[in-house]
């Protein structure tokens, strides 16, 4: 009975202990902008570890425990709270009065490694900024938050929330936040107009300078103004084509959480594209082929955004092949695992694949082809018209699709671009 009467309580001081810390974060959302979640955290992690542990002190101890029991509460932390605490996605630590570790979780243990236990925890952490913040929260009792890196074995960037309960005996607690996306996205934003406001300049400074040189002294030379006049057409044709694919992009990534639910017919979009860029195929002697199929099936996808998709990887073999050469459109049903033969499973895909007889593509730079701006030749691409966001706009429609994008080059034999594309309609028994 008494014993009953114990875990009740301790029940009951959980509830307490965790609406404490829900109203103690509500409080600091008004304050704290982005730390608020973090702290609203850590303050529901201290109260549940702190409830569990109370518990376990009072129904395994009895009265004679007390509430100067030392370091029980800290470290007879029950199997419940322990598991609790390791399914956290964050890095968590635990620490005592005396700055030991209590309790480090699998995220944690990811983070600096493996032999943590009863270890103090200048010996695991090795941040000085981390660990004066620790001293200080543990010191008097005020939650702390410290930006850090760590360099090795790959570089990442955390955010660390410290924060301590008030009850003796006292637990610490240090989350940490991995912000090394959010960083890098970022970097790339930043990257993004840099790079867009560069190539913008460029055609801007075209037309400036032929604009004044129109007014100056070539005026009267109707040679000299017909040139020049082609000149900044084909500058402004350039911003005209970057501004359009700017905004595509923008528009797919908009969208790109939302997945699409047609089914359309492929092979009909790629005879499509390729009727669409047959003129500028003959104007450089190239030839388009489509080796089309009748055991696909339809694809889940957005029809005008699947044929932006194959334009631009189309148009890419013209621009980057072999003069006087060929660009080969091929399809493949790729079925999924436990499929049985000529039918599509859940996860089958259909694959298109779109091969030229190029150069080819030194193999270091094909991770690199889909970043925006990124250009193997810059010279090349510009004098065919290239904005460097061909391939971005592709990789994005590719994870709109929830499909897979796959490069392969040789050198000296061509480059083969292949997309796999969720399958829609069942395929039909051989």
């Amino acid at each position: 009975m008494a014993r009953g009467f114990s875990r009740r309580a301790a029940l009951h001081e959980g509830l307490l202990w965790l609406a404490a810390a829900l109203a103690g974060g509500a409080g600091v959302t008004s304050v704290a902008g982005s730390y608020a979640a973090e702290i609203l955290l850590i303050g529901c992690v201290l109260s549940i570890a702190a409830a569990v542990a109370t518990g376990t002190r009072r129904g395994e101890a009895g009265a004679a425990g007390g509430e100067e029991g030392g370091e029980v509460a800290t470290t007879t932390l029950s199997h419940r709270a322990r598991e609790l605490l390791e399914r956290l996605p964050d890095p968590l630590m635990l620490l005592d009065e005396a700055n030991r570790v209590v309790l480090a979780n699998k995220a944690m243990v990811a983070v600096v490694g493996t032999d943590t236990q009863k270890k103090h925890v200048s010996s695991v952490l090795r941040t000085p900024a981390l660990l004066e913040a620790i001293e200080q929260t543990a010191a008097i009792g005020e939650p702390a938050a410290v930006e850090f890196s760590v360099r090795v074995p790959i570089e990442r960037h955390y955010q660390a929330y410290v924060t301590r309960t008030g009850e003796r005996p006292r637990i610490t607690a240090v989350l940490l936040h991995d912000v090394t996306a959010a960083l890098r996205a970022q970097e790339a934003r930043a990257d993004f107009v840099a790079n867009a406001s560069h190539e913008l300049r460029t055609p801007l400074a075209a037309l400036s300078g032929f604009i004044d040189t129109l007014k100056g002294h070539a005026r009267d030379d109707e040679q000299a103004r017909e040139k020049f006049l082609d000149i900044m057409r084909i500058e402004a044709d350039r911003m005209r084509r970057l501004i359009d694919d700017l905004l595509s992009l923008t528009r797919i990534e908009q969208n790109e959480h939302v997945p699409p639910l047609d089914e359309v017919d492929i092979q009909d979009i790629l005879r499509d594209a390729v009727a669409a860029l047959q003129g500028l195929a003959r104007m450089d002697e190239v030839i388009l082929s489509v080796a089309e199929r009748e055991d696909l099936p339809l694809v889940v996808g957005d029809r005008d955004e699947l044929t932006q998709l194959f334009q631009n990887l189309i148009h890419n073999g013209i621009k980057y092949g072999r003069p006087g050469g060929h660009v080969w459109v091929s399809f493949s049903p790729a079925y999924g695992p436990g499929a049985p033969p000529g039918r599509h499973s859940a996860d089958s895909f259909v694959g298109v694949s779109v091969r030229d007889d190029g150069e080819g593509i030194a193999r270091e730079a094909i991770p690199r082809l889909t970043e925006r701006f990124y250009r193997v030749d810059v010279r090349r691409s510009r004098e065919r018209g290239g904005t460097g966001l061909g391939l971005a706009i592709v990789k994005h429609i590719v994870n709109r699709h929830h499909g897979r994008l796959l490069i392969d080059s040789v050198a000296g034999e061509g480059t083969t671009f292949t997309v796999l594309l969720p399958a829609g309609q069942p395929l039909s028994p051989k």
